[in-house]
């Protein structure tokens, strides 16, 4: 007959019929009890329930169709104890009771008794699924018996971490930022819970974590922050001791990015050449900035840039630099996300006070043009400066020519009358300085032809220009003028006989230069300039040849020579490229190296005296001075 299993109010389970021992199946952890009508537990039971603990006293039969007397109770239970560990199993019972893990006796008071006798057990249970059994007996009168087990979890009893949770899994809501973690309930009896610790990819997990749960709990949600990075998940189990398992797999999520940089700083907005420069340091993840105007300091704010890319610095040119103006600046992300707005930076004031004039302005006639030097004012503030030109006594008729610079060169002006030059300095508000004023004539080409220019090229110690005479006319020399822009005044750098065609540069800048020549007549008189060539420099100008390089002897073996080189203290990063060695002993060969030190490794042929010489190798391929080194092999 089957038997329906009804639960109690009182949370105890009822049996409305009694059933066969192996049709009745119990779920762990409820214990699987079974009546007999003898206390050898032989035979079929009477009957069989569920029971969910052992607790019983009777003061009479148990169940229909038991003796009064002389019956037996048998309890079992098999289930998953976890990673195991101490329990006690504690019993109190009235006649005899005898208790069984996976078959072997721990508990046995085996009698009739008048009173209830109680004992406790402590014993360690190992990992996983064990059976208990309770075997209990009456003979005459009242029959009770209770029994239970449980962990003991004082920490200094219970060293045994609970088990590592299975079915870890994670998975990540990009609505709502949001990350679900889900696990298998665990099957420690001393369970107090569970941790959930999180790290950033590439880190360690730290030692707090981001969610703790009960015992129940086989679910949980974490907010990781919103940065477009990924986080690592781990779960470890608690127990009441305070044991945590060992982590479960580390799982990862890649998180939506909703945080923004922060705000940019140091911000400072300054007029400077007739706009507004604003410059700011950008705040890390920053990959554009909105620039924002206002004319008050509360706004209203006009976005002049939206997206600005690159540098943080941004020239507006649509500011009216004759009000005062505010500037604010938020930076953005690659995902879009918007960071606060800066402090506000003002240009103040505006500066309505002239620079200060120039000084020192000459003005010297070439057969190139005319050439008009200066000197900057004091004031800090200049921009820039007009240069006006004009025939004596009357006004430049185009307006005047701006430059940066503090020369200027008149390519324009006529032979033979003399051309008048103003120069006023303006700041970057525009106002103007007075004029300060010089004159010179441009002479009349010397009757001696141009040379003609070959070109010019950077050397480790000046740029050289080369070029040829323009014709069979005698000369006295050659000079040499250069300039660094195509605006600045030309300038004379060199002056040759009449049969040098190579004029050199020792104060080359670096970057681009250009060069013309022109050929002096019996009386030094310039003649016509030559076509123009141009240099350019990567690497400074040397103020003197390498030094000699400083040797080590390695190994002194005539047949294995080894000896390392590196340059002299005076030019490290001067830009050697390499050296240049030879032995004299040798047939007189050259070898190059390459790399500001080198190790010179060689076989002499012969004994006796040998000398090594060794010179760098400038960028240009110049070489410097040498430095020896002696050697005697007496075979």
């Amino acid at each position: 007959m089957a038997t329906t299993l009804v639960l109690a109010a009182a949370g105890g389970l009822l049996a409305t019929a009694p059933t066969a021992s192996a049709a009745v199946t119990c779920a762990s952890p409820l214990f699987k009890r079974e009546y007999f009508a003898n206390t050898t537990f032989t035979g079929t039971p009477k009957r069989v329930d569920c029971d969910s603990a052992v607790a019983e006293s009777w003061a009479g039969a148990p169940a229909y169709g038991l003796p009064r007397d002389r019956f037996g109770v048998r309890w079992t239970v098999t289930r998953d104890f976890g990673s195991g560990g101490p329990f006690a199993l504690s019993v109190a019972a009235r006649d005899g009771v005898r208790v069984y893990l996976d078959g072997v006796r721990k508990y046995s008071v085996w009698t009739d008794l008048a009173t209830v006798r109680a004992g406790t057990v402590n014993l360690t249970i190992p990992q996983g699924r064990h059976t208990l059994r309770v075997d209990f007996a009456n003979w005459t009168g009242t029959a009770d018996v209770k029994f239970s087990y449980l962990p003991r979890t004082s920490a200094t009893v219970d060293k045994v971490r609970p088990l590592t949770p299975a079915g870890f899994a994670v998975a990540y809501d990009r609505a709502t930022g949001r990350t679900r973690l889900a696990w298998a309930k665990n099957k420690e009896m001393d369970l107090a819970g569970y941790r959930v610790y999180r790290r950033l990819s590439g880190q360690a997990f730290p030692a707090r974590p981001v969610v703790i749960t009960g015992t129940a709990a086989t679910t949980a949600t974490d907010a990781p922050p919103a940065t477009g990075q990924t986080f690592v998940y781990e779960l470890r189990a608690v127990d009441r001791a305070a044991h945590e398992s060992a982590g479960t797999v580390d799982l990862s999520v890649a998180t939506v990015d909703r945080t923004p940089p922060a705000a940019p700083s140091g911000v400072a907005a300054a007029v400077s050449a007739s706009a507004v420069t604003v410059r700011w340091t950008a705040p890390a993840g920053a990959a554009t900035h909105r620039v924002q105007r206002a004319a008050a300091p509360a706004g209203p704010w006009t976005t002049v840039v939206e997206s600005l890319a690159g540098a943080a610095s941004y020239r507006d040119l649509t500011a009216d630099f004759h009000r005062q103006q505010y500037y604010r600046i938020a930076a953005r992300d690659t995902a879009g996300n918007l960071s606060a707005y800066s402090a506000t930076a003002t240009t103040g004031a505006p500066d309505t006070t002239a620079p200060a004039p120039v000084t020192g302005l000459t003005a010297q006639g070439t057969t190139a043009g005319n050439r008009i030097t200066w000197t900057a004012p004091a004031t800090t503030d200049t921009a820039g400066y007009e240069v006006f030109a004009a025939p004596a006594g009357q006004e430049d008729p185009d307006g005047p020519e701006y430059v940066t610079g503090t020369s200027y060169h008149d390519a324009l002006a006529g032979t033979g009358a003399e051309t008048v030059y103003r120069v006023r300095a303006v700041d970057h508000y525009g106002n103007l300085s007075t004029a300060t004023e010089a004159s010179t004539g441009r002479p009349t080409p010397a009757a001696v032809p141009a040379p003609v220019m070959e070109g010019a090229a950077p050397s480790d110690l000046h740029n050289v220009v080369t070029f040829r005479p323009g014709g069979p006319d005698p000369v006295t020399g050659h000079r040499v003028y250069r300039r660094a822009n195509t605006s600045s005044a030309w300038t004379p750098v060199d002056t040759t006989d009449p049969y040098t065609f190579t004029g050199t540069d020792s104060g080359a800048p670096l970057g681009r230069a250009y060069y013309y020549v022109v050929a002096l007549d019996a009386d030094g008189n310039e003649g016509p300039p030559s076509a123009t060539a141009e240099a350019v420099r990567d690497r400074p100008v040397l103020t003197a040849p390498l030094s000699a390089p400083v040797l080590t002897v390695v190994q002194d073996v005539r047949i294995a020579v080894v000896v390392d080189v590196k340059p002299a203290d005076a030019d490290r990063g001067k830009g050697i490229t390499g050296y240049e060695w030879s032995f004299s002993c040798t047939d007189g060969s050259r070898h190059r190296t390459t790399g500001e030190t080198a190790r010179i490794q060689a076989s002499v042929p012969y004994a006796g005296p040998c000398d090594l010489w060794v010179r760098a190798i400038g960028h240009y391929g110049s070489t410097g001075n040498t430095a020896y080194q002696d050697f005697f092999w007496t075979r």
